[in-house]
């Protein structure tokens, strides 16, 4: 006889669904930009690259949520722009996790889960624009979401001393 919720040897209810299940996954947005084409391609040297990383979620419904990647490139050779890529990719994930780790969870394991297909996308869209591909490092969501935390943190502290 199987019941999905079961005690988990301490006397407490353990719920057999997953913590997390990705619903669906897509590309919310894409754009590539090659502004200065013909030229930007035939440069001899690497572009200067500059890299933006973002993470948000919002809730759709109990335990629903969307999770939006947002990665952005822009490449200079100089002051030309040599390219600019924009990728917000999105997950739909069911949660089945206490409340107060509900934030390190939407923010930090599912962007680690949808990340590489955003980083395969950015980099096909770059090498489809004619350069080699952007091969965008992993991503360390833990800090992203501490820094976050602790900006949020310095933001109220000077809203209450103002």
């Amino acid at each position: 006889m199987s019941d999905e919720n079961q005690t988990n040897g301490q006397g407490t209810e353990q719920n057999d669904a997953p913590p997390i299940t990705v619903n669906v996954q897509y590309v919310k947005d894409l754009s590539f930009e090659n502004p200065n084409a013909p030229a930007s391609l035939v440069q001899q040297e690497s572009p200067d690259v500059e890299l933006r990383v973002d993470v948000g979620a919002r809730q759709l419904g109990p335990n629903l949520f969307e999770v939006l990647l947002s990665i952005n490139a822009s490449a200079k050779h100089g002051d030309d722009v040599a390219f600019l890529v924009e990728c917000a990719y999105a997950g739909v994930v069911t949660l089945n996790v206490p409340d107060e780790h509900l934030q390190p969870v939407l923010l930090i394991e599912v962007p680690r889960l949808l990340f590489p297909f955003a980083r395969s996308i950015v980099a096909n869209a770059v090498r489809d624009g004619g350069f080699p591909p952007l091969m965008v490092q992993p991503i360390d969501f833990l800090d992203l979401f501490r820094r976050r935390v602790a900006a949020a943190q310095a933001e109220q502290e000077a809203a209450g001393t103002a």
